[in-house]
């Protein structure tokens, strides 16, 4: 495993998720997020390998500003993932104090209805993906998580996923053909099936242009939805405000389902349709994407 990874996995352990938990809990979000200022204070001067790999993104986004001042613009994304790491333990936990406005909701909403099948969410590392998920409640559908089995266990147990409380289910990529056949029977049923399309890990990729530069995104949701013959419903979450959040689900993809020489061209079409959309809402939104590595080549 690369040092990345380690690293990566580290951060999002039972001890950093109890930690982030327990503060909302009795402390409140405020309190929660006054004490976020001092963690990551202490993660931006201790590991330099997160900051390292974290400085591309910034001064990409960021070019107008000095060395200092893209620096305190990555301590500042620090805190604003820590944020969003509360709010997602909030919601779980019942709090219903955050408010969520549903972008395109009402275009999304008949896309669904007037479907006998499901469809793909896409999604990124961008906002919360617990609220997200907590909106997506108003679709009345079954919501299934494509995860890494890296991922799963404390994020699982941290957000109550799979519980019978929740219509949020689970498939691990370590299953048959990468968890296709669990999603694919999902999407017959007329479920949602979630996937995160803005980091390949060890999944296949192609690459697009994004933000003056070539970055690798996995394409496994457009032949997922080629196959299904669905479309990918991109999702978009954003915290604009104390306890107000965005979710953006304006935006589809209509993978084109073709064979041959021509597959190839289709789905790096659909990729790149995809990141000008994130590009776009990264402009927007420029601290809610937590992209802590160099994906640029």
């Amino acid at each position: 495993m690369s040092s990345q990874k380690s690293v990566e996995r580290k951060r999002g352990n039972r001890l950093g998720f109890w930690f982030f938990r327990t503060a909302a809990r009795f402390t409140g979000l405020r309190g929660a997020y006054g004490l976020l200022y001092f963690v990551c204070l202490y993660y931006f001067l201790v590991d330099r390998g997160l900051v390292i790999e974290s400085l591309p993104y910034i001064k990409r986004r960021f070019p107008e500003k000095g060395r200092f001042g893209q620096l305190f613009t990555l301590y500042l994304l620090f805190v604003s993932q820590g944020k969003c790491l509360v709010d997602r333990f909030a919601v779980a936990a019942g709090y219903e104090g955050i408010k969520i406005d549903i972008v395109g909701y009402e275009k999304a909403r008949e896309l669904i209805a007037s479907s006998e099948k499901g469809m793909i969410l896409l999604t990124a590392h961008i906002g919360s993906w617990q609220v997200a998920m907590s909106a997506l409640k108003k679709f009345d559908r079954h919501v299934h998580v494509m995860m890494r089995p890296e991922d799963n266990e404390a994020v699982k147990d941290a957000l109550n996923l799979d519980s019978e409380s929740e219509r949020v289910r689970v498939i691990l990529t370590s299953g048959a053909l990468g968890g296709v056949i669990e999603a694919l029977k999902a999407i017959d049923s007329g479920d949602l099936v979630t996937v995160m399309g803005d980091r390949p890990y060890d999944f296949p990729a192609v690459d697009a242009r994004f933000m003056g530069g070539e970055v690798s995104f996995p394409y496994g949701a457009f032949t997922l939805a080629s196959a299904a013959k669905c479309p990918v419903l991109v999702l978009l979450s954003a915290k604009v405000d104390i306890d107000r959040y965005v979710v953006d689900v304006s935006n589809v993809i209509y993978p084109e389902a073709v064979q041959g020489a021509r597959k190839k061209d289709a789905v790096k079409d659909s990729v790149q349709q995809y990141a000008n959309l994130l590009e776009n809402y990264v402009t927007e939104h420029p601290l809610q994407w937590f992209v802590f590595r160099n994906i640029w080549k």
